[in-house]
């Protein structure tokens, strides 16, 4: 890839014909490199291309053609795990340790699925008639998929491995903030045999591209992951044609510590789950819910540790922390911290750190009631709020009253009760006495307006199949139905 070239279609690099844009460093604010997006114009090329190598290749009907490139995918990305990480703390600004993960787990995602394909077999049913059913799943077509900034080369193979996998071809579209990481991983996939037009790139913002792939009557799938707005009027417009959505959306996921939890590891937990990627992670555990007798322990605790997080570079091994993706951003989530004082909540930390990059000290908001802002909307960064609650039904209460439902926690050394609650509560993935970590081989998606459909898992496989019953009869006779 040219550095003046960054869109792909149909197997060649092309120049941007949309606006320039010129990405930056959060850690320094210095310019990292100057993107040109693509237009209106290409990207329904890019459509184009991708339902000509639908119909037109067998790459939908051959699935050892499909094992063999997600598993050389793998490869490629693997040799060039320390190249894509650098690129993608530099872009994003999370920390390098996260990176190196986030590339790990995206050579397990692929791998995965290239092994999901190779199990799947159709369902046979002998039907009390005499007839033979099959249950064959099948790819949807052309899949537009559209990708956050804040897990761009993660988020986006949880989206690709399995479109791929099932035999649709694919336009992605990643962040505009963030296409660095995908674009090294073009790059890798360039040099596979791969047919042409089955993988393509177009980088830009909603409008115009994301709003062609979504509207363009060539696209049969769209796959979409970011806020619950943007997420509402994707929904809406593929509802018009019945077109096929999966949407992961917005969360305000809680993290409910019983008094039978072990402070200290409950604390730790808290930590990772609030400000892991610095908060900017969709199921972030950014409402802390504490039973009341240990209620002032733990905030005390919390308040010391959130001064020893090591906030800083990057590029840093050391680092636990880094800063937030871009000025806009951060004036939001620093928004935040003055609506939550407003409001009547006790601010501890949240002070911003350096005149250089976006950073900001963790934060946390007690003496919260259920109506404030700061509890019940997304924010999307370093910022949790603290409760008390008394037992069990409140517990449950508490954390269920929001629109979100895309994850939750429970901390208890009582398993039946973690799990007799953990039933309750309306989210998407619950984990106890643990959190954040997606397990590729089970599900993931939300509840309520944190969604619809699933990826990850077998689910997220189907998610990119339509269904389709074969029934045979092996001998043809008549009905026996007329006179």
């Amino acid at each position: 890839m040219s550095t003046e070239k960054h869109v792909y279609i149909n197997g060649t690099w092309e120049s941007g014909d949309g606006k320039e844009r010129v990405l930056t460093n959060p850690h320094n604010e210095q310019v990292i490199q100057t993107i040109q997006e693509a237009s209106k114009e290409q990207t329904e090329k890019a459509v184009h291309a991708a339902r000509e190598a639908f119909t037109r290749t067998d790459w939908s009907t051959n699935k050892k053609k499909r094992t063999e490139f997600l598993r050389k995918a793998a490869d490629g990305i693997e040799a060039a795990a320390d190249e894509i990480a650098e690129i993608e703390s530099r872009n994003t600004g999370k920390p390098i340790r996260e990176s190196v993960i986030d590339v790990e787990d995206t050579v397990t995602c692929l791998r995965y699925y290239a092994g999901l394909i190779e199990q799947e077999t159709p369902k046979d049913i002998s039907m009390d008639d005499g007839t033979s059913s099959w249950i064959l799943r099948e790819p949807i077509g052309v899949c537009a998929l559209i990708v956050p900034w804040n897990f761009p080369l993660l988020l986006g193979m949880w989206k690709i491995a399995p479109a791929l996998a099932a035999g649709n071809t694919v336009v992605f579209k990643p962040s505009e903030v963030t296409p660095l990481s995908i674009l090294k991983v073009v790059e890798i996939f360039d040099r596979i045999d791969l047919p042409e037009g089955v993988f393509n790139v177009v980088l830009g913002d909603g409008d115009p591209v994301g709003d062609s792939l979504v509207t363009h009557p060539l696209t049969d799938k769209v796959s979409f992951t970011g806020g619950s707005e943007t997420g509402r009027k994707i929904n809406e417009t593929c509802a018009r044609s019945l077109k096929r959505v999966s949407l992961e959306l917005g969360g305000k996921s809680p993290l409910l510590v019983f008094d039978d939890a072990e402070i200290n590891n409950a604390v730790e937990w808290i930590l990772f789950g609030g400000y892991f990627n610095q908060g900017e992670v969709c199921v972030a555990s950014s409402r802390i819910l504490v039973q009341e007798s240990i209620y002032p322990e733990v905030l005390q605790r919390l308040k010391e540790r959130i001064e020893e997080i090591n906030v800083g570079d990057p590029m840093d091994d050391s680092t636990e922390m880094g800063p937030i993706i871009n000025r806009s951003h951060f004036e939001k989530v620093t928004g935040y911290l003055k609506k939550g004082v407003e409001e009547g909540a006790t601010l501890y930390g949240g002070e911003i750190l350096q005149d250089k990059g976006y950073y900001m000290r963790p934060a946390v908001f007690a003496d919260v009631t259920q109506e404030m802002s700061i509890v019940q909307e997304e924010i999307f960064g370093p910022v949790i709020t603290i409760q008390p609650f008394k037992d069990e039904e409140e517990a449950v209460y508490l954390a269920n009253d929001t629109i979100y439902g895309l994850a939750a926690g429970v901390l208890s050394a009582d398993i039946e009760r973690a799990e007799r609650v953990g039933s309750k509560l309306q989210a998407g993935t619950v984990w106890v006495n643990n959190y954040h970590i997606p397990y590729i081989e089970a599900s993931w998606g939300g509840y309520k307006q944190s969604g619809i459909g699933r990826e990850l898992g077998p689910q997220g496989l189907y998610a990119f199949t339509e269904t389709k019953h074969l029934n045979i009869n092996r001998t043809l006779a008549s009905p026996g139905w007329y006179a």
